[in-house]
């Protein structure tokens, strides 16, 4: 059973420092190819199965913006490619903007929750701003730097229906907790069996969720932990590349 293996590059790398915390250093160095064959390795029902190709979707970090970053991703990306980590990378695009946003506390699993006031907030050199909540409260806003990835969902979704579409894989593995492959991951599963593998700490997307029947069947889903991270990592140099020391 050959098996396409579809990877949304930055939904897996936030849901890594989520698991691990700004400036831990032991787990980016990931090898996409190794920690899907452990994956695919674990499941009885797929006896046989082996990784036919690997589809890494990502976007260039803006050099400008963040020039130390660009270059350890830059690094990354040529050590994948040195040691066949990937079979194929395909780019989005990166957009850096300011932006108002909801202040909000993300606890470990479940929903954001806002950032409330009781009242207007006093004058301040922060941008900071309030705004009624239309219950005798105030939502806290803040003028934010996002920096956002486009595209790697439908990067993701394309070469998924394709492969599988095509006859190129008989099985298809996404990681991913991104809800935007729901409708994707619902019209494979009557083709090939599907594994999802949710890479973040919190609970996997209600759009991604499913049975091991649907369809053809045999379909599963996993969580990663932090040892599916530090126990897949590239060699170390992975060809001319040199893990980056934040890293």
């Amino acid at each position: 059973m050959r098996v396409g293996v579809y990877v949304d590059g930055y939904n897996l790398y936030y849901s890594g420092r989520r698991w691990f915390g700004r400036g831990t250093t032991g787990w980016k160095w990931l090898s996409p190819h190794a920690l899907a064959t452990s994956l695919v390795a674990e499941r009885t029902n797929w006896r046989g199965a082996r990784i036919e190709r690997v589809v890494y979707c990502t976007a260039r970090i803006d050099a400008a913006d963040a020039p130390d970053a660009y270059a350890d991703q830059d690094v990354y990306l040529k050590a994948l490619d040195a040691v066949g980590a990937v079979d194929h990378i395909e780019f989005g695009q990166y957009v850096a903007r300011a932006k108002q946003v909801p202040l909000a506390n993300q606890p470990r699993k479940g929903r954001p929750q806002l950032v409330r006031s009781q009242a207007p907030l006093p004058t301040t050199e922060l941008p900071l701003s309030a705004v009624d909540d239309g219950n005798g409260g105030h939502i806290v806003l803040a003028t934010a730097l996002v920096r956002e990835e486009k595209g790697s969902d439908v990067n993701v979704a394309t070469h998924l229906l394709v492969d599988v579409l095509s006859g190129y894989v008989d099985a298809a593995v996404v990681i991913s907790n991104d809800s935007d492959l729901g409708l994707p991951l619902k019209l494979i599963r009557d083709h090939v069996p599907v594994g999802v593998v949710n890479p973040s700490t919190g609970w996997l997307a209600g759009a991604l969720q499913g049975k091991a029947t649907d369809g053809k069947g045999r379909h599963w889903w996993r969580q990663l932990g932090q040892q599916d991270f530090t126990a897949h990592q590239l060699p170390n140099p992975a060809g001319h590349f040199t893990r980056p020391a934040k890293w």
